[in-house]
């Protein structure tokens, strides 16, 4: 009797194995084609995930029984396997879910709703459709926050701070920083290639715990495009009426264990509706990726940027308001060469643990002939320039682990970073002749007189020696509770060489930066958030090695008494789903309390002084709504509320001066209100057809610290329509739709002799493209 059972049970897997079928499949994202990694594969006989490369292999006992594929952040997929059990499959993005993996919360993937900070995603689609020229046109889609198009690429930022160039901000090509600490530059983000870019990350608030000093305001992280599952290309060209003109192109694939991805552009203006404002641009980007084993893999990226640009710069209140774009220089100029290059191992362990080392390294060159290094008094018919120019190279290393425990649901992440970066600057004076209008109150036109390379405003040599460690630990001490609680060490230290004084020393700056949050699912697409962070900055080198206007009553000529800015910030968030997850709520508030935060004060001749306020307040609110009723139509609005005011901040301390300080008083370039709405529509009956229209609102605010004169506010609207058609896909981009003259910042010094200046914004322009894509089928 027992014989004939286990006869039976044998014959019974035997029959079982000979109707079962293995499938063999790989997933991707529809929009980039990109691996889809830990996707879920699902049949009658079990289940599995994805591989690191988008593959899968599982058996199913049901020849005819479908295949369920899901991920997060995607749209759920059943297919019927074919008859040789290979699929591709391409899954949709759910652009209107709010539960997406990111990366840049702790430097690996997680779940947006886990993370307890306030981040927004640019998805690829979202990237793809809007075709941007520049930048700003993706930037200012994320809820809170704002990129000031300062023309030709340039740029200010205000993420939790009014329009600022301080180095508040830090910007990363895949978690890497393009810049050691202590030489920011708030134009860097003209050194990136949107044509490489799959998604934008961006975390709003000190995120000092993982990414260290200089990611006060926020942290934007920009994700390059990853070696495509199946043999991609494209190549497109764009025009607008205004002599602009590009060529992108880009292509990428896998075989075997090896997977490659290029893309570029080369770009070029001339002519503009901005008269002196002609560029060339060329970027291009390259990924490789090998894959040992499904656990282990090995990664390395390059960039490459040449950017060479007349800076027209800005205009006074007579040429602005007659739309008359002709800036009072035709000399100025900003010239940038940078590259990056980074290899990165990283291993998988079986419990879900990971670990990656990163080495990198950096080369840049900046220099320039600025307009705003222009220095003129009222009713004088010389004027002071200035050429300068900065230069780093760095080689560094990033190591991370991250453990995974049963208890508690616990991780624990710990890394090191390491970054040596030697660095120059020089900068000297230029003598200039100022054309004066009647009123002799502005300047319709600068002319350079002389360069004067022996009166030098600086000139130093600096290797720069940072170092940190950083260790957060994430655990559920009650179902549906995280807490996350981390630290970090920063040290900033660098010897000079300061040739103005014939000087050489040292200098450094260290501090401990905590963080603690946590997160609570209320579950049914529900959760709140809270977290507490601190954040701090250190001068930047060229602040502290810059001569003084004015030598202080000790006799010092530099600012090397600047101390780093400090900041604590706290906010609570949270999240929600509500018609049947048609619509997604995402609320932030916070408020960030500064110290020593480093400004620039206007003087007389329109230089600037450097003086650290002694208390600064930033509190706001930070809100995206999106609605997507049908297939056919997507509704997006966010934006922020906020208040950027002095508490303490002392001008000046001569008896002469009649404002003395400015506490109580808005910063200048903060507007309480900034939003960008956007509405779009893929009509069923037209397919491949889309078309949305883009409303950017941003408040008036005032022009200077002693809140005198205020800027006008402005609304802008952007209209975007496309086409594709076997593989061809055509489209149209019209900015400024109804031709707003309105200026990206206006700026005024605290003297009543001061005037206005507009960084005039584009009237409205026509962008017209058509862009060949190919998709094979291996």
């Amino acid at each position: 009797m027992k014989q004939k059972l286990f006869s039976l049970i044998i014959f019974f897997f035997v029959t079982l194995n000979a109707f079962a079928q293995t499938i063999h499949g790989k997933v991707f994202d529809a929009q980039t084609k990109e691996p889809v990694i830990g996707a879920t594969i699902l049949t009658a006989a079990g289940g599995t995930t994805t591989d690191n490369t988008g593959n899968f292999s599982v058996r199913n006992t049901d020849k005819n029984g479908s295949v369920k594929i899901s991920s997060i952040g995607y749209t759920t997929l059943e297919v019927m396997p074919k008859e040789n059990g290979s699929l591709r499959i391409a899954l949709e993005p759910a652009i209107e879910n709010l539960q997406s993996l990111i990366v840049t919360g702790n430097r690996e993937a997680s779940l947006r709703t886990e993370s307890p900070i306030a981040i927004s995603k640019l998805s690829p689609r979202m990237i793809e459709e809007a075709k941007a020229t520049a930048m700003v046109e993706l930037i200012n889609k994320v809820p809170g926050v704002m990129m000031v198009n300062l023309g030709n690429e340039q740029h200010s930022m205000a993420i939790r701070q009014p329009f600022t160039t301080n180095a508040y901000f830090l910007y990363m090509e895949d978690g890497i920083p393009i810049r050691p600490m202590g030489v920011f530059n708030h134009n860097s983000i003209l050194e990136f290639n949107q044509f490489a870019i799959s998604s934008i990350e961006v975390v709003k608030g000190p995120v000092s715990s993982i990414y260290g000093p200089e990611a006060v305001g926020g942290a934007i992280n920009y994700i390059t495009q990853r070696p495509t599952s199946v043999p991609t290309a494209k190549i497109g060209i764009q025009a607008d009426q205004w002599g602009y003109k590009r060529l992108q192109y880009g292509a990428g694939g896998t075989v075997g264990k090896f997977g490659v991805y290029v893309g570029g552009f080369t770009s070029k203006q001339t002519n503009s509706w901005m008269k002196n404002s002609d560029y060339d641009k060329n970027s291009l980007n390259a990924r490789l990726e090998y894959q040992f084993t499904p656990s282990t893999r090995l990664i390395y990226t390059f960039a490459y940027s040449h950017y060479d640009s007349q800076t027209g710069g800005s205009v006074d209140s007579t040429a602005f308001f007659s739309r008359q774009y002709v800036s009072t220089t035709d000399f100025t100029y900003r010239k940038s060469n940078s590259l990056r290059t980074r290899l990165t191992f990283e291993k998988d362990w079986n419990n879900g643990s990971q670990s990656f080392i990163t080495a990198f390294a950096r080369k840049n060159e900046h220099g320039q002939n600025p307009s705003y290094g222009i220095k003129w008094t009222t009713g004088q018919e010389t004027a002071k320039g200035e050429i300068n120019s900065s230069n780093f190279k760095s080689i560094g290393l990033i190591a991370q682990h991250s453990q995974r425990f049963n208890f508690l649901n616990a991780k624990l992440i710990a890394g090191t970073v390491l970054d040596f970066s030697p660095s120059t600057y020089w900068s000297y004076q230029i003598d200039l002749a100022a054309q004066l209008r009647a009123d002799k109150k502005s300047v319709e036109k600068y002319t350079i007189v002389k360069e004067r390379p022996d009166i030098r405003n600086s000139d130093y040599e600096a290797d720069i020696k940072n170092s940190a460690l950083y260790a957060q630990y994430d655990f559920e001490p009650i179902p549906k509770l995280r807490i996350s609680a981390g630290i970090r060490y920063d040290r900033m230290a660098f010897d000079y060489t300061n040739y103005l004084d014939n000087t050489s020393g040292n200098k450094s700056y260290s501090q401990f930066t905590p963080k603690i949050g946590a997160t609570y699912d209320l579950g049914k697409g529900k959760g709140i958030y809270a977290n507490y962070s601190r954040g701090f900055s250190p001068p930047g080198l060229t602040s502290i090695f810059r001569k003084r206007t004015t030598p202080l009553p000790n006799g010092d000529l530099f600012y090397y008494n600047l101390q780093p800015a400090q900041f604590n910030n706290a906010e609570i968030g949270g999240w929600m789903s509500m018609l049947e997850n048609k619509v997604y709520l995402d609320l932030a508030f916070y408020q960030m309390n500064g110290r020593n935060e480093l400004l620039n004060v206007r003087l007389p001749d329109n230089s600037y002084d450097y003086q650290s306020a002694g208390k600064t307040l930033h509190r706001g609110v930070e809100f995206g709504l999106t609605y997507k009723p049908t297939k056919e139509f997507f509704f997006r609005f966010g934006g922020t509320t906020a208040i950027h005011r002095y508490e303490e901040f002392t001008l000046s301390n001569r008896e002469a001066d009649a404002v003395k300080n400015v506490n109580g008083n808005d910063m200048p370039s903060s507007p309480r209100w900034l939003w960008n709405s956007e509405f779009s529509y893929y009509p069923d009956w037209f397919k491949n057809f889309r078309t949305s229209i883009e409303w950017q609102h941003v408040a008036g605010y005032y022009q200077n610290q002693v809140n005198t004169v205020r800027a006008d506010g402005y609304n802008v609207l952007n209209f975007r329509v496309g086409y594709q058609w076997k593989g061809i896909e055509l489209f149209t981009n019209i900015l400024n739709l109804t031709d707003v003259l309105y200026a990206t910042n206006a700026t005024r010094g605290n003297n009543s002799t001061d005037r206005t200046t507009y960084n005039a914004a584009a009237p409205r322009t026509f962008v017209m493209g058509i862009q060949y894509n190919f998709n094979g089928k291996r």
